[in-house]
């Protein structure tokens, strides 16, 4: 009994200690793949086939291609200036005395802008009347004298030399009447033109002169300029110039404008090189109609040499090579698939290139080099619910 009863922990010891071996050992072997089972060994049964691995693409890895028009830019930039402007300036010496227009206002074609004191012009054209007056009478009497004295060469009263003296007076004073005469016109338009007037509609952009100052023939006195129309000057180098030609479609912006577009045609292009830089200036015509440019702005952009209809559009990163030929990779559902193209026009200046063949509006591409993504392979997108695998079920304690 004694006996009995001190081997009864060893033994129970020793049966815990196998009991927990023999846990540890199935945990162990379960987890490599295969169980050892009582009634002798048993062949091993495979684990369950592992599953692929899915890359996870973030927002820019990949995009949905779109059908857009590609256009080849030459850049510009250069200054606006007004297509029709004008200098006012004063034909005749006066004083000024009206000026009532001032930067900023708008003016039409034939509307006054200066008055100019007409009392001396007045007084000259009165002076020119009269002389034309006199002109006239000493002609009438040159015309007597000569018809007198052909009827008194008739009955030989006189001589030839008297005719002839008469004959030159009249044609002397029949010049003097011309000169009265233009004289006289010289002097109505020297008053008419003491009121100066805008040669075209427009905006007055300079006053050069006020009330009260002396104004000089030939003096600056307005400067009117037409914002309707404006020629954007822009400086390309001479190795660009043989792809310009007039009618091409310009695009620009301005600061200030935020994103607004604005748009012209190569209207000119110059004969000649700029003496130093050897660019050559190129002048784009821009329609102003709302008038929202000036003249004096600085514009930025470019003409379009080559121009494609919309066309499915890619960054030129999302292209790869596949045995010599263009090609991407394309996400078909949520595979990755080498899909070949054809390319169109190409814009290396903004990264795009157009794709006539193997690509439609929709489909999404990878755009970036990715280490790890192969043909084949599975991805997930952003956006896309991860999956989650439930926890195989704990397995049942032994019957004692």
């Amino acid at each position: 009994m004694i006996l009995n009863h001190l081997a009864t922990p060893h033994t129970s010891r020793r049966r815990w200690l196998i009991a927990g071996g023999a846990v540890v050992l199935v945990g162990a072997v379960a987890a490599g793949g295969w169980v050892v089972t009582r009634g002798g060994d048993k062949k091993p049964v495979d684990a369950a086939p592992k599953k692929a691995d899915v890359l996870e693409l973030s927002s820019t890895d990949s995009m949905l291609v779109e059908a857009r028009e590609l256009r080849v830019m030459l850049p510009i930039s250069g200054s606006l200036a007004a297509l029709n402007q004008a200098t006012v300036k004063s034909k005749v010496a006066a004083e000024v005395r009206v000026t009532p227009v001032a930067e900023g206002m708008r003016v039409t074609r034939g509307q006054m802008v200066v008055q100019l004191d007409a009392a001396d012009l007045r007084a000259r054209l009165s002076t020119q009347a009269a002389a034309l007056d006199d002109a006239r009478a000493r002609l009438a009497l040159a015309r007597k004298n000569q018809e007198n004295n052909l009827a008194l060469l008739k009955q030989k009263f006189i001589s030839q030399n008297a005719v002839d003296t008469a004959q030159n007076s009249v044609e002397l004073a029949e010049a003097t009447l011309k000169s009265a005469q233009s004289q006289l016109e010289i002097a109505r338009r020297a008053v008419d033109d003491a009121v100066v007037r805008s040669p075209i509609d427009g905006i007055i952009s300079k006053r050069y002169v006020q009330p009260g100052e002396k104004a000089a023939p030939d003096m600056p006195l307005f400067a009117v300029v037409n914002l309707q129309q404006l020629i954007l000057e822009a400086a390309v180098p001479a190795s660009e110039i043989p792809k310009v030609v007039p009618g091409q479609q310009v695009g620009f912006n301005v600061e200030g404008f935020g994103k607004r577009a604005f748009a012209g045609r190569v209207a000119r292009i110059n004969p000649s090189a700029e003496t130093g830089s050897r660019a050559i200036l190129v002048y784009i015509a821009v329609d102003n109609a709302d008038g929202a440019l000036k003249s004096g702005m600085f514009a930025k952009g470019g003409i379009t040499l080559e121009k494609a209809a919309p066309q499915p559009l890619i960054p030129t990163a999302a292209l790869r090579q596949q045995n010599g030929a263009p090609m991407v990779l394309r996400i078909e559902g949520r595979t990755v698939v080498a899909q070949p193209v054809t390319l169109g026009l190409r814009n290396d200046d903004e990264g795009l290139v157009q794709v006539v063949n193997g690509l439609a509006a929709g489909n999404r591409v990878i755009v970036v080099r990715l280490e790890n993504v192969k043909t084949g392979g599975q991805v997930r997108l952003p956006g896309d619910a991860a999956k989650v695998v439930a926890p195989a079920p704990a397995p049942a304690p032994a019957k004692g």
